[in-house]
């Protein structure tokens, strides 16, 4: 063998190994971000617009907003609000950062939002409307609330 392949032979394996600790890292679920810098992310975005099906800042539907927020901190989430329910860790009672889940008609998990703290979450709310602030003491989300999770290890 060359001196010439021993270094391409080698540069290739150094190659497959930066390949495969990226592959790792990227599968984590942990990143700098806690709950108060996701909020702060998810704050950027107050006043964009409702899009059915939008995942983008030119219009965010409610899982399109906190997968998309979350993935600039480098969580990846499902992208529909029951996938995200059912993936992430069930916790009693939400922190700042966390997901809250409703049930808007039936028994099928059909929106999300960011927990703020003080019993209010952030979210995406429906056609015509922006990315807002919203309140759950208001009856319309209290008797909607199915429960939180979270991305955070214990």
């Amino acid at each position: 063998m060359t001196a010439k392949q021993r270094l391409i032979l080698i540069c290739a394996i150094l190659s497959l190994g930066v390949v495969a600790v990226a592959a790792e890292h990227k599968d984590r679920r942990i990143t700098v971000y806690d709950g108060t810098g996701i909020v702060e992310l998810a704050d950027q975005y107050i006043g964009t617009p409702y899009k059915l099906g939008g995942n983008t800042p030119a219009g965010f539907d409610c899982s399109g907003f906190t997968s998309f927020v979350y993935s600039k901190a480098g969580y990846k989430l499902s992208r529909t609000a029951d996938g995200q329910f059912a993936e992430l860790r069930p916790i009693k009672q939400p922190e700042i950062g966390d997901l809250v889940f409703f049930r808007i008609s039936g028994d099928r998990i059909s929106h999300v939002g960011i927990y703020v703290g003080d019993l209010k979450f952030i979210h995406a709310p429906s056609s015509g409307k922006t990315v807002e602030y919203a309140d759950m003491r208001i009856a319309y989300w209290k008797t909607r609330y199915a429960g939180a999770r979270s991305v955070f290890q214990e």
